[in-house]
């Protein structure tokens, strides 16, 4: 199994634990309320929502996906860090084993946040996994977390 890892790094005006409180920790609920066509909704299959929980996300009507099951490797609320890898679903395509997260958000200098992820892609046996299919996760991740962002400058009071 090969790995490919990619970082990258978004910045938010709003405070790291407000963003952490509202886009992971009740994310489940919030992402399908803030983007309905795109998630349809997030349930616990098993566990407490904590490291060894198991989730399956359910699409909307305008992805290309049905569903992904993941585990929750790591929640940390105090240092805003979250660890994931999807398992199943057919977001993993015939070369990826699976994909693993690693998302932790920091303080930027002017009190809002830098998110900062770190993607990795386990290949089955010499797969190889487009440029694009990356582009398309990170795309996809970004336009999350701006939804999420947006929400939160308006609706100041929540989270």
């Amino acid at each position: 199994m090969a790995a490919i890892t990619y970082d990258h790094k978004v910045t938010s005006s709003i405070p790291p634990a407000r963003l952490f409180n509202a886009f992971i920790v009740n994310g489940d609920g919030l992402i399908p309320k803030v983007l309905p066509q795109t998630i349809k909704s997030v349930g616990i299959l098993q566990g407490d929502g904590g490291a060894g929980t198991i989730k399956v996300t359910t699409f909307g009507e305008g992805s290309q996906f049905k569903s992904v099951k993941h585990h929750v490797e790591a929640l940390d609320k105090e240092n805003y860090v979250y660890k994931y890898s999807i398992l199943e679903g057919n977001i993993l395509h015939d070369a990826v084993e699976k994909v693993s997260y690693e998302t932790q958000i920091v303080p930027s200098s002017d009190g809002g946040s830098i998110c900062e992820n770190n993607s990795t892609y386990f290949t089955k046996e010499n797969a190889q996994i487009s440029e694009n299919d990356i582009k398309a996760g990170k795309e996809s991740a970004i336009t999350v977390f701006k939804a999420i962002e947006a929400y939160l400058i308006a609706n100041p009071d929540l989270y």
